[in-house]
């Protein structure tokens, strides 16, 4: 099920506009594509705040404009805590996009009790999929995973009428075993010294002398 954008249209533009409008809780965004007009529209920040968090693709945007739409592009500012603008594109649930899914792990590991550690190497893969069946994210369940073995990309289960755009072949997680840290040797005396220091107390000898 497709998050809800409730939107209103946007008559006054310009970034004093828009931090105006920040400062009341609502976030700047603009709906294209289709052929259409670009609309300028605000959101409750908190409505596409969550939306974001959790990974959502497709929207329904309602209020002043009903529409199906994707989360094109969101805009943050220098210190990535706070959103500034969103771009929406309007699409039907039939029409195939293409999009970046995050992937995630879940559950244990057999291999962490053989002695091995789990990495995970792919965080996110691109897939060509019809937009009403875009999952918000892939979570690959690594219970099965023993020392020594891979997930692949080409393992993770697609939506109806999706294609992996990635490589089939890139390595999600591995669990490798654990390289033991070896100490580093103290270096010991090298021969020598003893026989230095008895010459040079020698010379200071002859020297007093």
């Amino acid at each position: 099920m497709a998050d809800v954008l409730h939107v209103a249209i946007r008559d006054r533009l310009g970034k004093r506009e828009c931090l105006r409008l920040r400062k009341t809780g609502r976030i700047p965004a603009v709906l294209y594509g289709h052929g259409l007009e670009n609309m300028n529209l605000s959101v409750a920040s908190t409505e596409i705040e969550a939306a974001v968090r959790h990974g959502a693709k497709l929207v329904d945007v309602r209020g002043d404009v009903s529409d199906s739409a994707l989360i094109k592009e969101v805009q943050w500012n220098a210190f990535g805590t706070e959103l500034l603008h969103v771009d929406l594109t309007r699409v039907s649930a039939e029409e195939s996009v293409d999009v970046t899914v995050a992937v995630v792990l879940v559950g244990e590991a057999p291999g962490v009790k053989e002695g091995g550690v789990v990495e995970h190497y792919l965080h996110e893969v691109e897939i060509r999929c019809p937009a009403g069946v875009l999952p918000d994210r892939f979570e690959v369940k690594i219970n099965e995973l023993h020392l020594g073995q891979s997930i692949l990309a080409s393992q993770l289960q697609l939506p109806a009428g999706a294609e992996l755009l990635s490589s089939p072949e890139a390595v999600v997680a591995h669990c490798s075993a654990l390289v033991p840290v070896e100490e580093e040797a103290v270096a010991e005396p090298t021969e020598g010294i003893e026989p230095e220091l008895i010459r040079r107390k020698e010379e200071e000898e002859e020297a007093e002398d």
